[in-house]
């Protein structure tokens, strides 16, 4: 068991980054990949492997990549959703490895959607 120091120089640690997570002005560009047994099976575990690996390669400090649930539409597996600050949520569908590297590049390098891997009519 941790020391009453520990627990409280947690709880510090913690609470700092709750308020920077819950400040509007933040830069953080989150990427989220789910990662529920359906994006799981459908390939989300590379996507997100591969996500990472591009963001460490870049160095891109002010991008988080992180896994959620399902995000209700299983057969448009693996998903992404791209989080950019004062922006739209923008969602990716079927991303494989390839397109996890592209959207990497062109969205969050480059600033520009890769509106051929958006959800579309015929789906």
């Amino acid at each position: 068991m941790k020391s009453i120091a520990d627990i409280k120089a947690i709880r510090d640690k913690m609470q700092s980054e709750i308020i920077l997570r819950d400040n509007d002005e933040t830069n953080e560009i989150r990427v989220v990949v789910g990662m529920a047994t359906c994006g799981i099976s459908a390939g989300a575990r590379p996507v997100f492997n591969t996500l990472i690996d591009e963001v460490a390669k870049r160095k891109l400090t002010n991008v988080k990549v992180t896994r959620t649930g399902c995000l209700g539409m299983c057969k448009l597996e693996p998903i992404v959703e791209v989080f950019v600050p004062n922006q739209e949520k923008v969602t990716y569908v079927h991303v494989d490895s390839e397109k996890a590297m592209n959207i990497i590049v062109n969205h969050i390098v480059n600033g520009n959607v890769c509106k051929e891997y958006l959800i579309n009519d015929e789906e």
